[in-house]
């Protein structure tokens, strides 16, 4: 699927990612742990080569197969599903990375699972996550996620195998001699549309196409960010709003695939920051319980725009990771149901306390579940000085 020279750019570009999302620099004995699926085991035993040669401690952690992770959460007792490993919380503590390379061998495997289970287990190890998004917050932590292409991604994103390893390729500008060259212009570029974003004082936004009609509080103490080497490929510029001030309707065009779940067609209504309805033409059910997961599920934890000129993905990709960046003609909005990111502080955020999270409406929840619009839409800001602006039309920002 991807040739051996590929392969090697595309562990740099992961290597990019890690170093890049990190506001303090990867030092020797800094400890990164490897999560993937066996199919990606040549990429990650090319990306595990050049950590050893930076002088990191590595640790690799084998993802559960679909037959394992069907079998636990059709099997498990309520003390499984919330078991934490002797080691894991102090694991986490000292952990300095990790990259994540996701090659799955099946979407759909958890659909006769009851997702209550799923949100169970999830719940369990929140607070593990809670030291992560501390370490970052300290500068001490980063992460970055690729995905490897396999047959059953090709298949439900209705392509070939090789038509769907052209995307990644494209996507992650595996075809270019020096890919982190042009990693480095798309970064540079952003900082670009993030200083304009950034300058401008907005009581609310408003997201307008055919089926959406919605309108975000960004809230106090707020920026925009993104194309910081968190994902590979990122597009996307974000910020996590306010959630009190989520009014209107939202229509995920995208269909998305998660925890083993197939959904297609949400509409959701929002009203006064909280889903007052939901709704699937698929996979209904599965969403409910997941808006119901805890407190924090039924409301947004960020707000997203995809600029076409940066993003090279066209094609449905059945995995979020790309799905989330699509450029194709409109490019694309997205929201997350659940956890914000406490990086869109425009202040420190290692100064950031629960009680100043909850006071800002940073959302707080186990969920992070991005739904993805790819219609045609105008995005316009709404200033504090009642003078309105467009930030986004077309697909592109309009700076």
């Amino acid at each position: 699927m991807l040739n051996d020279k590929q392969l090697d750019r595309y562990a740099d570009v992961l290597l990019w990612g890690l170093k890049t999302a990190r506001t303090g620099k990867i030092k020797k004995n800094d400890i990164v742990v490897i999560r993937y699926d066996l199919p990606a085991i040549k990429l990650v035993e090319i990306l595990h080569k050049k950590l050893i040669e930076t002088g990191v401690h590595t640790i690799q952690r084998l993802i559960q197969t679909p037959m394992m992770e069907k079998n636990f959460y059709s099997l498990a007792e309520k003390n499984q599903l919330t078991f934490i490993p002797p080691g894991e919380e102090e694991l986490y503590k000292n952990l300095n990375g990790t990259i994540a390379v996701l090659a799955p061998e099946s979407l759909t495997h958890l659909s006769g699972i009851d997702s209550n289970k799923i949100a169970q287990s999830l719940k369990s190890r929140k607070s593990l996550r809670e030291i992560l998004d501390h370490r970052e917050e300290q500068g001490l932590f980063s992460w970055t996620l690729g995905m490897y292409p396999t047959t059953e991604l090709a298949k439900h994103a209705g392509m070939s195998a090789k038509e769907y390893s052209d995307q990644i390729i494209k996507a992650c500008f595996l075809n270019r001699v020096d890919p982190i060259a042009q990693w480095g212009s798309v970064f540079e570029k952003a900082k670009t549309i993030k200083k304009w974003l950034n300058r401008m004082r907005v009581s609310k936004y408003h997201i307008e196409s055919d089926n959406v009609d919605l309108e975000i509080v960004p809230g106090e103490k707020r920026r925009w960010i993104g194309i910081s080497g968190h994902n590979i490929p990122s597009f996307e510029l974000f910020l996590s709003p306010d959630w009190h001030g989520t009014n209107g309707k939202y229509y995920a065009d995208q269909p998305s695939y998660r925890s083993g779940n197939f959904v297609k067609g949400i509409r959701i209504e929002f009203k006064n920051g909280k889903a007052v309805s939901s709704t699937a033409e698929k996979g209904e059910e599965f969403l409910k319980k997941q808006l119901s997961m805890d407190a924090g599920a039924s409301k947004l934890g960020e707000f997203s725009l995809t600029d076409k000129t940066f993003s090279k993905i066209n094609r449905f990709m059945a995995n979020t990771l790309f799905d989330e960046n699509y450029g194709g003609r409109y490019g694309n909005c997205h929201v997350a149901l659940g956890a914000s990111y406490s990086d869109t502080y425009s202040g420190n955020p290692s100064d950031l306390t629960k009680e100043m999270k909850k006071n800002l409406g940073f959302n707080d929840s186990a969920l992070h579940w991005d739904i993805v619009n790819t219609e045609k839409k105008i995005v316009t800001a709404h200033l504090t000085s009642g003078k309105k602006n467009v930030i986004y039309e077309n697909g592109q920002f309009t700076y």
